[in-house]
């Protein structure tokens, strides 16, 4: 059979929408496992900050792609394309429907209609990596608006290569693929304003009161800030008030602002992905 025509079901949503929790039900009800889509749950130590399930919250489901890196390594989306993939092509050859979940839309983006295929030029690269971070991302803004809202305007090494892929080409070239490389069944999950705000707002208390600015503290000391900013916004922001750039009463309600625009920008890639109106 060819890969055209493994079915997959993807639940997709904006953050504590309760897509793990959905992804573990179906996995039940489809004797199946889940793979997760999830660009930070993939390193090891970042458990709090990435809301990593527990043992038993998994229900014995088995997950797949979480704990599969060290902090200090790169995971992309290429290799987490590569690895899907295969765990796909196993689940289906044990007749096993596979379940993907996650809120890194861009991952899903890419197993469905894949990555430009461009090559690196090393001396641009060396060139761009002495340029600040937020001249790299005003320079990308000003030259590509539309791959500018696709990005973390703090992650370094993302910027870098997009800024790379538009000196090269004038922009980051579109994907040449229209057609799935899967037949997707989607499951979107997006709950309206009033019940996701307090929802992320429990969820970041509960995060504090759990240990995150330990567990920040922790990985910025392995890794150091630059590293610790391409995380995701709640190691930078816990990093700040490490660095005594913010207070700690100031943490809960910088958190949930920020995690509000970023709930608010996966609602917009859940339109993109599904072709939703």
């Amino acid at each position: 059979m060819s890969e055209q025509r493994i079915s997959i079901i993807a639940v997709i949503g904006p953050t504590a929408s309760g897509k793990s929790a959905r992804a573990i039900a179906l996995a039940k009800e489809h004797n199946s496992e889940v793979i997760s889509v999830d660009s930070r749950q993939v390193y090891r130590t970042l458990d709090i900050g990435t809301e990593k399930l527990s043992t038993e919250e998994m229900q014995g489901v088995t997950h797949h792609l979480i704990d599969i890196r060290e902090p200090e390594e790169v995971y992309s989306a290429g290799d987490f394309v590569t690895d899907a993939r295969k765990i796909i092509a196993d689940l289906h050859a044990q007749g096993k429907k596979p379940i993907l979940a996650g809120g890194t839309h861009f991952y899903f983006d890419a197993l469905l209609y894949g990555l430009p295929e461009i090559a690196s030029d090393p001396i641009l690269r060396a060139e761009l990596e002495t340029l600040p971070t937020a001249e790299l991302f005003a320079q990308i803004a000003a030259k590509d608006p539309r791959r500018a809202q696709m990005l973390d305007p703090h992650n370094r090494r993302r910027l870098v290569r997009a800024a790379e892929m538009i000196a090269l080409h004038g922009s980051v070239p579109e994907r040449n693929r229209t057609d799935a490389a899967y037949d997707v069944e989607w499951l979107v999950i997006d709950p309206p304003k009033d019940e996701l705000r307090p929802r992320i707002e429990a969820r970041l208390a509960q995060a504090l009161e759990r240990g995150l600015v330990e567990e920040v503290r922790r990985t910025r000391d392995r890794l150091g800030d630059t590293r610790l900013n391409e995380l995701g916004l709640e190691y930078r922001v816990v990093g700040e008030y490490l660095r005594g750039e913010r207070s700690e009463d100031s943490l809960l309600g910088a958190l949930s602002v920020k995690l509000w625009h970023y709930a608010r920008e996966q609602k917009k890639w859940l339109k993109k992905l599904t072709g939703a109106s």
